[in-house]
């Protein structure tokens, strides 16, 4: 708003303008009757991003107040536009009675919707986690806390380093992040959507911890075991902080404090975790992507811990053991479903929770919520034959029936509720006394209607009376204008109209203060009902969400199990010893997606050989190849069956991935430059416990400068005895395999058929005959004008190769295997000078000979 306009105090814009500077920084929805209204710049930029009509009401300075407005009724929509284009809205509503209240009705803002807070069933996307994060920075040490308000989970993490901090928030994906305002960001965050500046005085521990203790209800947070995390608890009370204030509640459902470790995940930088497209491909969508094939959740619950689970997978051999062992029980007898038609009913528990905990919850979240309680018992006796000790037996304790809270909501709920408890209808009939009596007064009153009407008529012998009733003028006897001269003396006259005359009588008004009355008594007393119905909920709140969360890790469980049988996956053996040996190993993603039939490929990787060289030619298979291998671990690691014949998996402590290229425009970093930033991020953190793909290093830059990065690489690589996919298409490479140990050459398979190539995707032992790039820009439709002019080149460098003699490999390479041809186009021929010199016989020349042929050669020069 801006700050020189002096608009006319009345008391209603005197109240917005006193609750608008309290809140400057978010749009105010200022609630007006059935309107939630914006005036000044809130108004402006409203009007622009909702496409709504700018209006004005009074004026300020002498010009008109902007103003626009949206329906109280159909706010929800707008509201989600507004969030998703990342603004934030105060909620500001009348607290008291229009029809009571002298002077403007008080007003007071009961929230503020922002896009890390949302909690509304209609604001958020059911299958994705909508998290608040918040970060704080001592040194080296980053703090993390996250939030998701819509279930009330609470998390928080400490890493050492920016690229740690970096990775983990590309894992969250938060929907808002806190950093507090002198915090230095790195590119990648500082202009990141959803980034709020918060004060910085706000980052104090103390002050922190009497928040956390506060919001938990200890007297310390020792029981939590995370007393050493400062930064970690720093950020988290910012967090806390920030979310009570716009709720304006105490988040009664956030009453847990997840500790993560990163020691206890296999390590996914951002840069890999984008590569792999684990739930979100290359274009920011959700298609063809790991998730997007293992995703046959019953529940949104569901949904979303998948996604956790492919995110991180766990290092804790018992623990993804256990989850293996769950998915191996549900495959008997098919359990997994009935399992999964049990779980159909249940629906989103977990929000629904979190809604009637923020007294946000509306009639159908409470009818759900009682469809899944009456659920309950029919999914506990599917679980009942189980043995004790089982792989789900952990689950199963805490799935329990509800048998009073279901029967007091089937009692209480009308079977299809409407989806506010402003009109009514909620409460069925027969759960309340008091309620059904005033119910029966309002109900009754068409009867006492058309009786009084005929019961007049009779008395006055008026044929046109009528009884009729508006909402305006209440209840009326009308009578035609050429009878109502007739009308008896105890009529008094209501209303006059154009060929009619209205009256009103003792009775019916008495009548009409009594039906009145029961319509407001009864609305008020379902509201009281309602409330009732929340706080009986919340008492029971902390079991309800433990049997959500078990029922979300049930449901995931159960889609394991059902994409094992339907995807052929089998069930990986967890080693001790580092390594991977896959046989017949598919990628699950192509092989999904794909028409044509995939070709498997067999891998082993291990402490004898733990790089692999592959050469072939583009469009092979090498980058399929690759990434299959580290899904495969990444699901094995997340407790999934694999897309194998069989599988053997070591421990992994990281997966990182170098594959693909692109410009960082907004950061100013060249293709090349990306390339060699992740580059060097993975050989200063691999480990012989991480799983490596390198894929076309140095082809960004100059042949020379290129093939000796890829070696020093594959070189530093091979030392850390890191398991190591390296693909390239400098055939120099292959040379490795006899110098290092460890390391071996494989290629995948390719044929030429009438100067065309058919790829195979096979991949065989030893290193390619030659890259077919000719073949490959024929099929990319480069022109044949220009093909075959590349392949007359091409025959020409290489004869000139030939009489060359083939160029040496890198230092360090040795000389003992020439390197397959590989002409360099780039090549530089030989100055004609030089050409002279190595013809000249210097022994016969005389010293003025010599001196002369100098100048000369200077002045060609």
């Amino acid at each position: 708003m801006a700050q020189a306009d002096t608009p006319q105090q009345t008391p209603m814009m005197a109240q917005y303008l006193k609750i608008k500077r309290e809140h400057p920084d978010v749009l105010l929805f200022y609630r007006m009757g059935d309107f939630y209204e914006l005036f000044f710049d809130d108004a402006r930029r409203a009007a622009q991003l909702l496409d709504i009509t700018l209006t004005a009401r009074g004026q300020s300075g002498g010009k008109p107040i902007p103003m626009a407005g949206v329906p109280y009724h159909s706010a929800e929509g707008y509201l989600a536009r507004l969030v998703k284009s990342g603004e934030s809205v105060a909620i500001c509503e009348q607290m008291g009675d229009p029809a009571t209240s002298k002077g403007p009705v008080d007003r007071q803002v009961v929230r503020i919707v922002t896009p890390g807070t949302l909690h509304d069933e209609a604001l958020l996307d059911a299958r994705r986690d909508n998290l608040l994060l918040a970060l704080h920075c001592q040194g080296e040490r980053w703090g993390l806390a996250w939030l998701e308000l819509s279930s009330g989970r609470f998390s928080v993490l400490e890493v050492d380093g920016e690229a740690d901090m970096l990775a983990e928030v590309h894992r969250l994906q938060p929907a808002e992040l806190l950093v507090g305002d002198a915090q230095d960001l790195p590119p990648a965050l500082a202009e990141r959507a959803g980034l709020k500046r918060q004060s910085g005085w706000l980052y104090d521990l103390e002050s922190a911890t009497r928040l956390l203790c506060d919001q938990f209800a200890v007297a310390d947070l020792r029981g939590f075991g995370c007393a050493h995390l400062e930064c970690a608890l720093t950020a988290a009370g910012v967090l806390i902080d920030y979310a009570r204030d716009t709720q304006r509640s105490r988040l009664p459902h956030v009453t847990q404090l997840g500790i993560e470790n990163r020691d206890d995940a296999v390590v996914i930088d951002a840069a890999s975790r984008r590569n792999l497209e684990i739930d979100v491909n290359l274009g920011g969508g959700s298609e063809n992507t790991l998730a997007s094939v293992l995703d046959t959740t019953a529940t949104a619950m569901g949904s979303r811990l998948l996604k956790r689970w492919l995110n991180r997978p766990l290092r804790d051999r018992e623990q993804v053991a256990g989850r293996q062992g769950a998915v191996q029980l549900l495959l008997h007898d098919d359990l997994f479903e009935t399992l999964r038609a049990n779980l159909k009913p249940i629906g989103d528990v977990e929000r629904i929770l979190a809604r009637v905990a923020l007294r946000s919850a509306r009639p159908r979240d409470l009818a759900r919520l009682r469809d899944a309680l009456v659920a309950l018992p029919e999914l506990q006796a599917t679980l009942a034959p189980l043995d004790e000790g089982s792989a789900l037996d952990a689950l199963k304790r805490h799935i329990r029936p509800y048998p009073e809270l279901a029967d007091t909501l089937t009692r209480a709920l009308v079977e299809s509720p409407p989806v506010v408890i402003r009109d009514g209808g909620v409460i069925a009939d027969g759960f309340d006394a008091e309620l059904d009596e005033v119910r029966g007064l309002a109900e009754n009153a068409g009867d006492y209607l058309v009786e009084l009407e005929s019961r007049e008529r009779q008395r006055t012998g008026l044929v046109g009376l009528k009884v009729g009733y508006n909402r305006v003028h209440g209840y009326f006897i009308e009578i035609p204008r050429a009878q109502a001269r007739e009308a008896p003396a105890d009529y008094i006259r209501r209303q006059t109209l154009k060929n009619a005359e209205r009256f009103i009588i003792p009775e019916l008004k008495a009548f009409e203060d009594k039906a009145l009355s029961a319509k407001s008594r009864a609305l008020a007393r379902e509201k009281l009902l309602f409330d009732r119905l929340i706080d009986t909920l919340g008492a029971e709140l902390d079991a309800l969400q433990a049997s959500a969360r078990s029922l979300a890790a049930l449901d995931v469980l159960a889609a394991f199990a059902e994409r094992a049988l339907a995807l052929e996956l089998v069930r990986p053996h967890l080693t001790d010893s580092p390594g991977l040996t896959i046989h017949g190993g598919r990628h699950p993603v192509v092989e999904h997606v794909s028409d044509a039939p995939f070709v498997p490929n067999d891998l082993r990787l291990d402490p004898s050989r733990h790089m692999l060289v592959i050469t072939g030619p583009n469009m092979g298979g090498k980058s399929t190849y690759m990434r299959q291998a580290a899904l495969i671990a990444l699901l094995a690691h997340s407790g999934s069956f694999v897309p194998a014949d069989s599988a053997e998996i070591g421990p992994l402590d990281r997966i990182f991935t170098r594959i693909g290229s692109s410009d960082d425009l907004a950061g100013g970093r060249s293709t090349f430059m990306v390339e060699m930033t992740e580059t060097a991020n993975i050989l200063h953190n691999a480990s012989a416990e991480s799983l490596v793909l390198m894929d076309e290093i140095g082809r960004g830059t100059s042949t020379f400068d290129g093939l000796s990065l890829a070696w020093a690489s594959a070189e530093h690589l091979a030392a850390t005895r890191a398991l190591t996919l390296f693909a390239t298409h400098y055939f120099e490479m292959t040379a490795l395999a006899e110098q290092l140990d460890g390391v071996a050459n494989v290629h995948l398979t390719a044929t030429e058929h009438r100067e065309g190539i058919v790829f195979m995707h096979r991949v065989e032992e030893g290193p390619a005959s030659q890259s077919y790039g000719l073949q490959v820009a024929q099929l990319a439709g480069v022109p044949p004008a220009v093909v075959a002019r590349a392949r007359d080149k091409l025959a020409s460098l290489e004869q000139h190769e030939i009489d060359q003699g083939q160029r040496s490999v890198p230092a360090g390479a040795g000389a003992s295997q020439p390197a397959p041809a590989q002409p360099d186009l780039f090549a530089s021929t030989p100055h004609p000078l030089v050409e002279e010199l190595a013809g000249l016989a210097l022994d016969e020349l005389s010293p003025r000979q010599a001196l002369d042929l100098l100048y000369r050669w200077r002045e060609r020069l």
